[in-house]
């Protein structure tokens, strides 16, 4: 269930973020919307206007996100699928062939054990790229994320 529920709500993803602007020639508000999802590519995802606005005579598709975190969702997505395929193997493996599993010894050892090291593995190696044992982090002197540069009229 934990699988099912990690890519799905990984997979199925989807967000926004919005910024007012003011251009210097008026005085209302506009609102520029940028929409991502995953894969989490938010290099690739560049700013709209509303239909038929033009917000300060830019054109706001030039201007992205910062970041590309596609490798890190698509390694989550994927694990999270070999993990719920691997409990179905399982399940049917316990209950389709109890007899057979409960004449062997082996049996379980070589399917079933290596496997679920491959996939602790894969577990492991996930937390250590997530966590600041890969790389420390130092955001706030590399760069600034979510600051777009102003608009070069004003």
């Amino acid at each position: 269930i934990a699988s099912i529920f990690s890519f799905a709500t990984c997979g199925g993803f989807k967000g926004k973020t919005e910024i007012q602007v003011t251009c210097p020639s008026s005085t209302d508000n506009k609102t520029v919307t940028a929409t991502f999802g995953y894969p989490f590519r938010l290099n690739e995802a560049s700013f709209q206007t509303p239909q038929g606005v033009n917000v300060c005579q830019i054109d706001w598709k030039r201007h992205v996100l910062i970041g590309d975190y596609s490798s890190s969702a698509q390694f989550y997505v994927t694990f999270a699928v070999f993990v719920f395929l691997y409990c179905i193997a399982a399940l049917l493996l316990y209950v389709g062939y109890m007899n057979l599993y409960r004449d062997s010894r082996k049996l379980p050892m070589a399917i079933f054990g290596f496997l679920n090291m491959i996939l602790w593995g894969g577990n492991a190696w996930f937390v250590y790229k997530e966590t600041s044992l890969h790389s420390p982090s130092n955001t706030s002197t590399s760069h600034s994320q979510g600051v777009v540069s102003p608009p070069s009229v004003m």
